[in-house]
């Protein structure tokens, strides 16, 4: 296994989904690479995150439940030998019962299906994090670009509108001050202005928070914008009268 390969083990190493082999090799490659060491404590802890959110205790009933059934289940019948197999010259094994197989078994399937899970979990985990860190650096990029250009509105419950347009990035940005949160159930959703036609432009994740927002999209030729009040998750339509439309500033 070459040095690029195991810089991809990261995820399988920090959910335990390595084979003994895999995991010396790794482990060989990990005292040396600090960029390595740092991503496995972070998905290690992501992991572990995940796992508390979603940890459950058994029911009461369950220890009962399960010791009932055992008793219903019919054990190996004994050997001829006494209830040993042989294994080998002067070696004997006592047979394990049938029940304690299924038991071993079944316990060992849901370990893996666990680790798989967990191992799926810090992966969406961690590509969630790089399309948060790329939208933060687009929003970084629109705003401190040369030709950026930029216009304020006061709405007349007295909140306060911003839009930032960079037509060489061919992007725009919203920020509003003084909104108040809006009706439970309901979002605040972004849309680009194409001549009368809204197109959706993304939601407002927290109106009180006071952040700028990259509108999701080309502004094309949009000519402003536009802020509704819309049910959770958004629509592919206004379904109600703009709170705010802004045209963008003439370049």
């Amino acid at each position: 296994m070459n040095t690029a390969d195991l810089h991809t083990l990261t995820g399988a190493y920090a959910v335990h989904a390595l084979s003994t082999s895999e995991r010396e090799e790794f482990e060989r490659h990990l005292a040396a690479c600090t960029s390595c060491t740092q991503e496995v404590g972070e998905l290690t802890e992501t992991a572990e995150r995940l796992g508390r959110a979603v940890a459950v205790a058994p029911p009461p009933e369950l220890r009962q439940r399960v010791l009932r059934q055992v008793t219903t289940v019919r054990q190996e019948p004994p050997r001829p030998s006494g209830g040993a197999s042989a294994v080998g010259p002067g070696r004997r094994v006592r047979a394990v019962p049938r029940f304690l197989l299924a038991a071993c078994l079944a316990v060992a399937a849901a370990f893996g299906g666990v680790a798989a899970w967990q191992y799926q979990s810090a992966q969406d985990a961690r590509q969630q994090a790089r399309q948060a860190e790329q939208r933060t650096e687009e929003l970084a990029g629109v705003l401190a670009a040369p030709d950026a250009r930029m216009r304020s509105d006061r709405l007349s419950d007295g909140a306060t509108v911003t839009v930032v347009v960079s037509a060489e990035r061919d992007r725009a940005a919203f920020l509003a001050s003084g909104m108040p949160e809006p009706p439970s159930g309901k979002v605040y959703q972004l849309w680009f202005d194409d001549g009368g036609t809204m197109r959706p432009a993304g939601l407002m994740p927290s109106a009180a928070s006071g952040e700028a927002v990259l509108l999701e999209g080309k502004v094309g030729d949009a000519s402003g914008m536009g802020v509704t009040v819309e049910p959770a998750g958004g629509s592919p339509q206004p379904t109600s009268q703009p709170l705010a439309v802004m045209e963008f500033p003439a370049a």
